[in-house]
């Protein structure tokens, strides 16, 4: 084995985003890119001699190649230790779990996480910090700047590492243990939740259906719902990772989950339904006939929590991303919890995670998570709304009725209009922010305009500021607006329009989402002037 010294150039856009650097394939697949890329956050985490890290992903197309050069990139560095998933897999929840169970020095996770997978489609590299969560912007900027100055990086030659059975190998005089991925996953959800009463449940003829979605979570499904808990052989499906999702999209939405929703449509529902995403931090929950939205999903989770043993003692604090519905706002006044709207990123979590203000936390797309690891959690979800279930004797539908008449129902949906041009979509945000000062007073599609802004933060743990983080909007009767350009796409910019609305009346509840939020969304549509700056009038996708 010997230890190269490659010459190389700084290479354009590895900026890293909310989640990491995420590009197309054959960009990650182009001469250097990985490892400039890889070579600058050794530098930008202050080198890795001597530490131990994790390793591991969703398995997509590339992964296989990039874990073994990381691994050659880490040895010829000097690390003394890395910890790889078997096959190269580790959902990111477990991913976080293992760094924190372990007390690594950090890990590397090889992900997309929702975005399609394949030699066309998307990868994703990012570097989560020593506390199992995504590495904060103070990281993530020392990073970047690696990246404009970067002119060589190490890397061992030697024969690529069998990564596909548990086993330690010796690489250059670091240690590679290949582990099983699910494992000690497996056993910190069986101390957070109350199995025995799901199992109960579950024998008792209650009925699951699991879409895996042809990603990382199969194998952690089938071994906790299946065989843990009980459930029906064939309850998850679409369970064996795929390079390439099987063609599909890993997004636990209406849209791209279709499979789950016909069957929780159909004449013969399961009583319960689920779906995770490519790298097992998003969920969706359904019951027979309902699916139900991510941010009730949260509130209902918070008002209920206590129903799962690893928070009997209750959850002290709740956070969500500036853009979820404010239905968990609600729970937390009624039940006397601390509150917190933060940026969207699960990193803005992380220091009142480590700080011990919040125990539940979540994000509109999908992502729920608590305090057991520092990243969202697709299984946690569905465990904790399994547990919550067994205990109260309610279905989906009964418990999602009871909530609204107890808290009021936040009629809610996310417009996301993908694939537009950077700079229509920036001129968009541009023109909005001329408006904010003059928007309060006026009516737009019979709405009053109460307030507009654009959403800054800052961090109560560290006073870290964070700014232009999105545009708010509030209408009369509850109703807000919020507009953002998303940071998770590979091309162009995707516009994110948030629509809200609020009802305490009953008869209200049944009412379609979309035709609740019809003078919202049309209000939305004017403000901005979406069809204006984008020839659009509907949007991608409405989740």
């Amino acid at each position: 084995m010997e230890r190269l010294t490659i010459d190389t150039q700084p290479i354009e856009g590895q900026k890293p985003g909310t989640s990491g650097l995420r590009k197309k394939t054959k960009v990650f697949m182009q001469p250097h890119y990985l490892e400039n890329f890889v070579q600058s956050i050794w530098e930008g985490i202050g080198g890795v001699e001597g530490k131990t890290l994790v390793l591991g992903g969703d398995g997509r197309y590339f992964s296989d190649r990039a874990a073994q050069v990381i691994l050659r990139m880490a040895a010829a560095s000097g690390a003394a230790k890395v910890i790889v998933g078997q096959g190269a897999l580790l959902s990111t929840p477990a991913a976080s779990n293992l760094i924190r169970k372990q007390g690594t020095d950090g890990g590397i996770i090889l992900s997309a996480s929702h975005n399609p997978g394949g030699p066309d489609e998307d990868f994703g590299v990012k570097f989560n910090n020593p506390n199992g969560g995504p590495a904060p912007e103070e990281v993530t900027n020392r990073i970047f700047e690696a990246t404009k100055t970067i002119r060589k990086y190490h890397i061992l030659e030697a024969q690529d590492l069998d990564l596909a059975a548990p086993g330690s190998h010796d690489l250059g005089g670091m240690t590679v243990e290949v582990v099983d991925p699910v494992a000690d996953y497996a056993e910190l959800m069986e101390e957070l939740f109350d199995f025995d009463a799901i199992r109960a449940m579950i024998s008792g003829g209650f009925r699951l259906c699991f879409d895996a979605m042809h990603a990382v979570t199969g194998p952690y499904a089938k071994e906790i719902l299946e065989r843990r808990l009980g459930a029906a052989e064939g309850s998850v499906m679409n369970a064996v990772p795929q390079p390439d999702f099987a063609g599909g999209h890993p997004d636990p939405n209406p849209v791209w989950a279709k499979e789950l929703m016909e069957v929780m449509h159909g004449a013969d529902a399961p009583d319960f339904g689920a779906a995770s995403d490519g790298d097992g931090d998003r969920n969706m929950i359904m019951g027979p006939g309902m699916y139900v939205a991510p941010s009730d999903s949260l509130a209902v989770l918070a008002a209920n929590a206590e129903a799962a043993p690893a928070y009997k003692g209750g959850i002290k604090g709740v956070a969500r991303s500036m853009p979820t519905s404010r239905a968990v706002d609600i729970v937390a006044e009624r039940q006397g919890l601390d509150s917190f709207e933060t940026p969207t990123g699960w990193k803005f979590f992380g220091n009142l995670l480590d700080d011990g203000r919040v125990r539940l936390c979540g994000e509109e797309s999908a992502g729920t998570g608590s305090d057991h690891v520092r990243e969202k959690d697709g299984l946690w979800a569905v465990l904790l709304w399994l547990n919550i279930l067994a205990k109260s004797g309610k279905g989906v539908v009964e418990l999602m009725q009871d909530h609204w008449r107890t808290y009021g129902r936040n009629f809610y949906s996310r417009h996301d209009f993908e694939g537009i041009e950077t700079e229509r979509a920036n001129a968009l945000m541009d023109d909005l922010r001329v408006k904010l000062a003059d928007l309060p007073g006026t009516t737009v599609s019979g709405r009053a305009v109460e307030a507009a802004d654009e959403f800054s933060y800052t961090d109560p743990v560290d006073g870290s500021v964070a700014t232009a983080q999105g545009i708010r909007i509030y209408l009369d009767g509850g109703a807000r607006i919020v507009l953002r350009l998303s940071g998770t796409g590979t091309t162009g910019a995707t516009l994110r329009v948030y629509l809200e609305d609020r009802s305490e009346d009953p008869a209200t509840f049944d009412t379609d989402v979309q035709d609740a939020l019809k003078d919202v969304s049309a209000a939305a549509h004017e403000i901005a002037g979406i069809e204006h700056h984008t020839g659009r009038t509907e949007p991608d996708v409405r989740a």
